[in-house]
C-alpha cells in the first residue's frame, strides 16, 4: 500500500473534519433547545446499544477524555438518565447504565434529531455507504494501534 504525501494526509483529515463539523451544527441545533451537549446524546445512544459500560469503554466509544466523561456522567445522573452500579465480578469496578428515564430521554433526542443527520448521507449509494463505513471503522481501529 502507498502511502500517501502530507498535503494529501492533510487534505483527508479536512474533509473528515468538515464533516464532523456540518454533523456537530445540525445535531447541535436541534439538541440546544433540550439543553443537552452531543455528547450527553452519544452517552445515550452508546448505553443503548450496550448497556453496563466501564467508563473507559464508554469513553471510548463516544470520544470523550475521562475527566470530560466523569463530569458529563455526574450532570447525566443528577438527571436520573444514567446510573452507576459495581461490577458483578469485581465490585471495585462502576458501570454505567442507562436508566428508563435515560431510554425516554433518548427517544425524544431521536425524535428531535430526526433528518438532521441524513442531509450528509443521503447523496450516498447503499454501497457507498457500506464502502464509506468500512473505511471509517479500518481508520478508527487502525488509530488504537
Amino acid at each position: 500500500m502507498e502511502l500517501l504525501s502530507d498535503s494529501e494526509s492533510a487534505e483527508l483529515m479536512e474533509l473528515i473534519s468538515g464533516i464532523n463539523w456540518q454533523y456537530k451544527q445540525a445535531v447541535d441545533l436541534r439538541l440546544k433547545p433540550k439543553g443537552l451537549p452531543i455528547e450527553q446524546y452519544r452517552i445515550l445512544e452508546s448505553l443503548q446499544r450496550k448497556d453496563g459500560q466501564s467508563m473507559r469503554e464508554l469513553a471510548d466509544d463516544v470520544f470523550v477524555d475521562s475527566a470530560s466523561l466523569t463530569k458529563i456522567i455526574d450532570r447525566m445522573v443528577g438527571t436520573a438518565d444514567v446510573y452507576r452500579a459495581p461490577e458483578p465480578t469485581d465490585r471495585r469496578k462502576v458501570l454505567i447504565f442507562i436508566s428508563v428515564k435515560g431510554h425516554r430521554t433518548l427517544a425524544e433526542l431521536r425524535e428531535a434529531l430526526k433528518g438532521s443527520r441524513s442531509g450528509l448521507v443521503d447523496r450516498l449509494g447503499p454501497d457507498q455507504v457500506s464502502q464509506l463505513r468500512a473505511l471509517l471503522q479500518s481508520m478508527l481501529k487502525d488509530g488504537d494501534r
